[in-house]
């Protein structure tokens, strides 16, 4: 195999190293969103809607304060480019939910998506190797 070979052969090589990063940087922002849908349906779900409760605001960098929730029909859902909608509790949960179980799929995707990158990247340093060690028995 020649020089030229060897330096395509590296730049693809670095080519998927770096969507490999894309990748990973992808599954933890989607971990994350599965934690916070996960959360804010258990939340949904604790709710009493007959009697008061007392809760934890966050009001920023790690601020909260005391409020209370009131018995209430309907929940106010934003359920993406800057829209929000008027839901009842059920359907709020039916919503988060089926947004979880996306959440999900497209976190095993990725995850196959990055075990068919490692194998290729594996597949290239063999390459590599088998290069390196031709050109040395060449010397």
């Amino acid at each position: 195999m020649s020089e030229d070979q060897a330096q395509q052969l590296l730049y693809q090589m670095q080519m998927l190293e770096g969507y490999l990063s894309e990748l990973s940087q992808k599954e933890t922002t989607i971990v994350s969103v599965i934690r916070e849908a996960s959360s804010a349906i258990h939340s949904l779900k604790t709710i009493d809607n007959k009697t008061d409760n007392e809760t934890l605001t966050p009001v920023g960098l790690g601020t909260f304060v005391k409020t209370k929730v009131v018995p209430n029909e309907k929940l106010i859902l934003n359920i993406g480019a800057g829209i929000a909608v008027e839901k009842d509790k059920d359907s709020a949960i039916n919503f988060l939910e089926l947004r979880l179980k996306e959440m999900q799929v497209a976190l095993q995707e990725t995850s196959n998506q990055k075990q068919q990158i490692s194998a290729s990247l594996e597949q290239g340093k063999q390459q590599m190797e088998q290069m390196l060690a031709a050109s040395r028995s060449k010397k």
